[in-house]
């Protein structure tokens, strides 16, 4: 797994979220709000954006600070001093992509098409941005935004540009494999459920069928989160399931001010956090990630992982050389930890386990790897 360094952040999980949508719509405004500066550039015509913008962004997680707190009092205890030293907090991130505006017909090349839907195929996830909010002052690519209809060109261009892939593929010869036929038979249903307006993900295949075409990286078969770009009065209204309200406006607004300044302004709105916090963690989910965290005097950090990942493959996130010389985890549950109060009351009271090479990482595990030479 490579390791991608950006604003003072290592992300070892090198998986991306791709903002996408018609042009217009708010994307780059989005994006910029994400990484709290003026990276993308915003302009208010078609095109303004045509090689994707790039952004890590952590992950909002309010364990890492009570962790903080709790080492900073054991360190405390430690060295009789009147002064805590805190550890410095390293959060765990997500890539953010900010991906050019398609158009109907980007399928076919329209509007530089081809080449922005190939920045699509490279993300992870998708992330897709439909204009909600009435700016008559910002163009729209068909005149007047209609959420509904916007999103359906999006989808289409992205099921077109799909149904182009699995044309190019051939049916089996003679000597055909068992898994070539199972994988036959998985393209021919995603091109008649594709046929009637289906996204890959919601064609039903089974586990195998989904592995056996897993290289064709469909679009449509990524995760998808919706986000509705709304006017601040349309903040808490309901939208579909898997769709976050956020005006990009106004968190464009809340990334120039103070963190308390901010914690103002949203308690004025009504708001118990911004819509970004709920899009960076959704994001997360979406991309089948947790986190396990570390909590030493040197730093107190969230790792990423996928779900499922084991104690000897999590180690080789913090060094690569932690796989092969892998002997246990030292592992509490988050609320344990707290709870007691740090790592030496939780060995005195034999609150902390050994695991094998083999455990499956759970969400919030509080982690010292035994590391061999």
């Amino acid at each position: 797994m490579g390791k991608l360094v950006e604003f003072g952040i290592i992300i070892v999980m090198n998986l991306s979220v791709g903002i996408v949508g018609l042009p217009n719509v708010g994307k780059s405004t989005l994006f910029n709000a994400l990484l709290k500066k003026q990276t993308a550039f915003v302009a208010n015509y078609p095109f303004a954006t045509i090689e994707p913008n790039v952004g890590v962004v952590p992950v909002p997680d309010a364990r890492l600070e009570v962790l903080a707190d709790i080492v900073a009092n054991e360190i405390l205890k430690q060295v009789q001093d009147d002064k805590k030293k805190r550890p410095p907090i390293v959060p765990a991130a997500v890539k953010f992509v900010d991906i050019a505006g398609l158009v109907k017909g980007a399928a076919e090349g329209e509007g530089l098409g081809n080449k922005f839907l190939s920045h699509i195929r490279e993300v992870d996830a998708i992330c897709e941005v439909i204009r909600y909010f009435k700016d008559v002052d910002i163009a729209h690519v068909s005149g007047v935004p209609d959420p509904e209809s916007d999103r359906e060109v999006v989808n289409t261009e992205l099921i077109l540009a799909d149904l182009q892939t699995l044309e190019k593929q051939q049916p089996p010869k003679k000597n055909s494999t068992k898994e070539d036929l199972i994988r036959w038979e998985a393209v021919q249903k995603l091109k008649k459920g594709m046929d009637e307006s289906k996204l890959a993900k919601e064609i039903h295949l089974s586990d195998e069928e989904k592995s056996l075409v897993k290289d064709l990286q469909l679009l449509t078969m990524k995760p998808f989160i919706y986000v509705a770009n709304v006017d601040e009065n349309q903040l808490k209204e309901q939208f579909l399931e898997n769709t976050i309200p956020i005006s990009a406006k106004i968190e464009q607004e809340l990334s120039e001010l103070t963190e308390e300044e901010q914690k103002e302004y949203l308690l004025d709105l009504g708001l118990k956090e911004s819509g970004l916090e709920r899009l960076i963690q959704k994001a997360y989910e979406a991309l089948g990630l947790i986190s396990f965290l570390t909590a030493g005097e040197k730093e107190v950090r969230a790792w990423t992982i996928e779900k499922g990942t084991n104690a000897q493959n999590a180690a080789g996130t913090i060094h690569n050389d932690f796989i092969k010389n892998f002997i246990k985890a030292e592992v509490v549950s988050y609320q344990n930890f707290v709870e007691i109060g740090g790592w030496k009351k939780v060995r005195e009271l034999g609150k902390a386990r050994f695991e094998g090479k083999e455990y499956i990482m759970q969400d919030g595990d509080v982690v010292e790897f035994k590391i061999g030479k």
